[in-house]
């Protein structure tokens, strides 16, 4: 895909971002702009789309202002790694997004609150109750002994904490309210942390959290294995159909490999036409099995087009396997992987496992 960024389309980006990162990273105008034309380069040279978070992340990158950041994509870049939009998010989500860790630990600290307080509302309703029947006994026994004025202040005292236990028990439904929308809070988290994890196109994970379950699994000293599942012919379908055409392939594909691995990997999108299966504790062999029984069921979906009625090509993939080794990360275990797939296509066999 070629940016072609005329000096008008890089005068509009200056005129729309240069402000706002001259208040985020205390820039002057001169230096925006000088930074931004080095994005706007850098952009056009690996035919990324000018979108906001390609922006920030290489503004970022150009500024030199997160060293694990820099570090991160001039290892991809000398590595000859691809660097898309999906690469260019994982960057993002891993060195500059802190928001989220922040919400889920915000919910979690008002959720502890609230509980407190709703226990402390119990046991303090218990002891005014206590306190309301031991006053009512004692204005009963006082009237008995007819001392008149010690009895009518005590059901002067009595009628205080009445009216205690009345304002406790609002307060007690102001918690429950309160309760209610933590709960609401809770559930629109959840549902940002679905978006924060998933591809919104395909519904498979992103980048970014594979990373994180690659790191956990190794932690627990798993063996961790990955299949790149590649869409030959996507590029195809795109020229020759249209960009509709190629999303519902990408769609389709993306189920299989969901419905083949939901409970034993998973499933990512990692490239433009490239998927991810990470799968834990399976040898290379087993992990070729799983990718077959995804190939298969890929090859056997039949598209025709809704125009014209024309029977459109079958889809192939090509399959890569790599296994972690002590010196892999996750980056250079995808990059294994997807180099076993393209190792797979030069040699017209469906699959390849790295090492072998």
């Amino acid at each position: 895909m070629q940016l072609n960024l005329t000096e008008e389309m890089i005068n509009w980006l200056l005129c729309v971002f240069s402000g706002i990162e001259k208040m985020m990273f205390h820039d002057s105008m001169a230096i925006a702009q000088e930074k931004m034309t080095k994005v706007c380069i850098f952009l056009e040279h690996h035919a990324l789309p000018p979108s906001p978070l390609n922006y920030q992340v290489v503004y970022t990158y150009v500024s030199q202002s997160n060293l694990k950041l820099n570090a991160a994509l001039d290892r991809a870049i000398a590595q000859k790694k691809p660097i898309d939009s999906i690469f260019i998010e994982q960057l993002y989500f891993d060195f500059m997004e802190q928001g989220h860790k922040m919400k889920t630990a915000i919910v979690r600290n008002v959720d502890s609150v609230l509980g407190t307080l709703t226990r402390n509302a119990n046991n303090n309703e218990q002891n005014i109750v206590r306190f309301t029947e031991q006053i009512s006994d004692c204005v009963h026994a006082i009237d008995e002994n007819n001392l008149e004025q010690t009895r009518h202040a005590l059901k002067m005292l009595s009628k205080q904490s009445e009216h205690l236990l009345a304002q406790h028990r609002q307060f007690k439904q102001e918690i429950a309210k309160a309760k209610a929308l933590q709960d609401k809070t809770q559930k629109q988290l959840t549902q940002l942390r679905k978006q924060h994890i998933t591809d919104q196109q395909t519904g498979l994970y992103k980048r970014h959290y594979l990373n994180q379950q690659t790191q956990l699994w190794l932690g627990q000293r798993k063996a961790v294995c990955a299949i790149a599942i590649q869409i030959e012919n996507l590029e195809h379908f795109i020229n020759n159909y249209g960009d509709v055409i190629g999303e519902v392939i990408l769609n389709k594909v993306a189920k299989q490999v969901q419905k083949y691995v939901l409970e034993s990997g998973l499933p990512g999108r990692t490239g433009k036409d490239e998927f991810t299966i990470l799968l834990a504790d399976i040898e290379p062999e087993t992990a070729n099995l799983i990718a077959e029984k995804v190939r298969n069921g890929v090859e056997k979906l039949r598209f025709i087009s809704s125009k014209n009625g024309t029977k459109l090509p079958a889809i192939h993939l090509a399959l890569g396997i790599a296994k972690h080794q002590d010196e892999d990360d996750f980056n250079s275990l995808v990059r294994k992987a997807s180099l076993a797939a393209a190792k797979a296509k030069s040699l017209g066999q469906s699959s390849f496992i790295a090492g072998q």
